[in-house]
């Protein structure tokens, strides 16, 4: 498995859905770069039971995300089409309608493959066959991404197992409160506690060099 902390989070150039309403061809991570965080999530599938509770608790969160200057941006291994008709589908009859991040189509799964993040594998068998094994859609993961367009942070959950949002947030505040102040946030820290100076040899080496 891949170690992506700290280093640039792949690049991809595909189809999304933005606005809850429009296609775009060609979107890419890259015109956040120098100008916002990203968390990128990746759910399994369109039209699933535990996703869109994940994608409106993102949705319902996305103020706070936005006032601290994140975009967020989901991604599945559906076309954008599914993505769109998804989108057209009502709330309480399991649709995703009111979602206004984009949600980018990783239809060839290459997205998947270059996060780590796919369920499924290729292979071929002796008789030369391409065969899929396990299930090719993405897992639960999620990546937070500095200006940079560096990895700072991600974590990858089974596929029956829903993410925490707030989370997510507690992990963009201790990101801009170190980038901002130069202080480590120790275990359960959270926005409006006490951090910590970074003291230690370790600490103050990783200070820096970075």
């Amino acid at each position: 498995m891949n170690v992506f902390i700290g280093k640039k989070a792949p690049v991809f150039h595909a189809p999304a859905v933005i606005n809850g309403q429009e296609i775009v061809a060609d979107f890419s991570l890259e015109q956040y770069v120098g100008k916002k965080y990203v968390v990128l999530f990746f759910y399994p599938m369109d039209f699933t039971f535990v996703c869109p509770t994940e994608l409106h608790a993102f949705q319902e969160k996305l103020p706070e995300f936005e006032k601290r200057n994140v975009a967020v941006v989901g991604c599945s291994v559906d076309s954008e089409f599914s993505h769109l008709a998804w989108l057209q589908q009502e709330k309480k009859k399991g649709g995703i309608q009111g979602i206004t991040y984009p949600i980018v189509s990783d239809f060839s799964k290459t997205i998947s493959m270059n996060y780590d993040v796919l369920a499924g594998d290729y292979d071929t068998n002796e008789e030369g066959e391409m065969i899929a094994t396990g299930n090719p859609v993405a897992y639960r993961g999620l990546f937070l991404i500095d200006k940079e367009g560096k990895i700072r942070h991600y974590v990858i959950n089974d596929l029956p197992l829903g993410r925490n949002v707030d989370e997510a947030i507690r992990m963009v505040d201790a990101l801009q409160h170190f980038e901002e102040n130069g202080e480590v946030c120790p275990a359960n820290w959270s926005k409006g506690k006490e951090a910590m100076q970074a003291t230690n040899e370790g600490v103050s080496g990783y200070l820096s060099h970075h």
